[in-house]
């Protein structure tokens, strides 16, 4: 039986670096997310208070 634990993950030994990757997908999915709450806190907000 091999050892498992001295293998490292495929990240680690390709080299790369995927931080500003993931950082980039959470902008494109987070800020129409948040453009939408925003509006939608905003129309709820005229809805109730008139």
């Amino acid at each position: 039986m091999s050892d498992s634990s001295s293998q490292s993950p495929p990240d680690v030994s390709t080299g790369k670096d995927r931080r500003p990757l993931i950082a980039f997908t959470w902008l494109w999915v987070g800020a129409p997310l948040a453009y939408g709450l925003y509006e939608l806190i905003r129309k709820a907000t005229q809805l109730f208070t008139g």
